[in-house]
């Protein structure tokens, strides 16, 4: 009878350390996968909030309206401030919208203000100041909705009027009766090392201007 032979030590010792590194190489591959999913979906959540944002700031500017004694749009360097109708189709009111760019604990980010329902100019008047105040000097509004929206390094307007595009300025240096311009651009640029980065530029064309380009 032959005598039945085991697994010597040095062979155990062996077979054992392929296992580990089996299993290491394993583990390292799973943990790629996990990191990989994890960045797309952070960047895939970033993709949706600027897209989100950008939907609103278009729609702002799609609702602005130009009423007797209410400026309609103005920016001052640090805040656009505008008029734009309200939502609801049956109630005869406006809003003040304001979009400024704010520092905090986290970084800069693009905030938008939006008043309270206004039916009247006195109402007008206080929310449209109040906007100003609120951008600032970071007063807060217990009847207004302020947002915090996405990081954003930068921001800088354009508008369109004559046939080209210049450096957006304050409504004053225009006259009080200055129309809505043909155009608007926004140039975002965003913080590095987020999920997103670099400049975004969104154009907006007034429905009513005619042979107005982006």
């Amino acid at each position: 009878m032959q005598r039945l032979r085991g697994f010597t030590l040095i062979e155990l010792l062996v077979a054992l350390a392929a296992m580990a590194l089996l299993a290491l190489v394993s583990w390292r591959g799973l943990d790629g996968i996990a990191q990989v999913q994890s960045d797309s979906r952070t960047r895939g959540d970033a993709l949706l909030t600027l897209q989100t944002t950008l939907s609103q700031w278009g729609a702002d500017l799609d609702a602005t309206t130009t009423l007797a004694g209410l400026r309609a749009l103005d920016w001052d360097g640090r805040v656009l401030r505008l008029t734009r109708r309200s939502a609801d189709g049956s109630l005869p009111a406006v809003h003040v919208v304001g979009w400024t760019l704010r520092a905090g604990a986290e970084g800069a980010q693009w905030h938008r203000w939006q008043s309270p329902p206004l039916t009247t100019q006195a109402e007008w008047r206080q929310a449209w100041a109040l906007a100003a105040r609120w951008a600032q000097e970071g007063e807060r509004d217990a009847q207004g909705t302020e947002v915090a929206l996405l990081p954003v390094a930068r921001w800088d307007l354009l508008y369109f009027r004559g046939g080209t595009w210049s450096a957006a300025v304050p409504a004053d240096t225009l006259g009080p009766a200055t129309p809505l311009p043909d155009g608007v651009r926004l140039v975002l640029t965003l913080p590095p090392g987020g999920a997103l980065a670099g400049m975004v530029t969104r154009d907006w064309v007034r429905p009513t201007a005619g042979g107005a380009r982006s």
